[in-house]
């Protein structure tokens, strides 16, 4: 995985999420409850406090769990909840040490479908069937992980030329863009409620 990614609106953040699986799934695990580039550029945060040029499933799996907290903690934070992201960081590692040799690619690497590899990630902590099902997208729209039927397993945001989610973030033009189209969901949603 070699590509630039414009979800942090950061290059040396951008550049490390294109070049490497973990830090491209921790940045989706983060995307909550925060701006989408706060989240995205957690990885280089984490990778920079951690003096590392990478992220390393091994190292953070076996971090001591109140130091890792501690570590995201520190100002600027990592996330809006750094103790409870920390926990979940820590758990999407461990699950990656225990069933993939802590490779983060090997959750995508020769899977035959889309809907295998959406499997594969609802599987992962952290990961419900929206951000899975979004990150599906993000690896076939940008990255070039397309089994067959991926677009289908990714749902709405697998879509071609949607503006739905960070799958479809290539630079400031389409966040703007992405961002609209959530504006007008969040208000439908409540003019529905009412």
């Amino acid at each position: 995985m070699d590509n630039t990614l414009h979800l942090a609106q950061q290059p040396e953040a951008d550049e490390l999420l294109g070049r490497s699986p973990l830090a491209a799934l921790i940045g989706m695990l983060l995307d909550q409850q925060v701006p989408m580039e706060w989240a995205f550029s957690g990885p280089y945060t984490i990778a920079r406090r951690l003096e590392a040029d990478d992220l390393d499933s091994h190292a953070i799996a076996a971090y001591a769990p109140e130091a890792f907290a501690a570590l995201l903690s520190q100002k600027p934070a990592v996330h809006r909840y750094p103790g409870a992201m920390a926990k979940r960081v820590q758990q999407l590692c461990r699950y990656l040490v225990e069933h993939y040799e802590g490779d983060a690619a090997a959750v995508w690497t020769g899977v035959d479908t889309g809907a295998e590899l959406l499997q594969r990630l609802t599987d992962l902590p952290g990961f419900g069937q929206q951000k899975a099902q979004i990150f599906l997208a993000l690896l076939g729209k940008q990255l070039g992980v397309r089994p067959r039927g991926w677009r289908v397993a990714a749902g709405a945001y697998g879509e071609e030329g949607s503006y739905r989610s960070a799958a479809d973030i290539t630079g400031p033009e389409s966040l703007a863009k992405v961002r609209a189209y959530k504006q007008q969901a969040k208000a439908a949603k409540k003019a529905e409620r009412k």
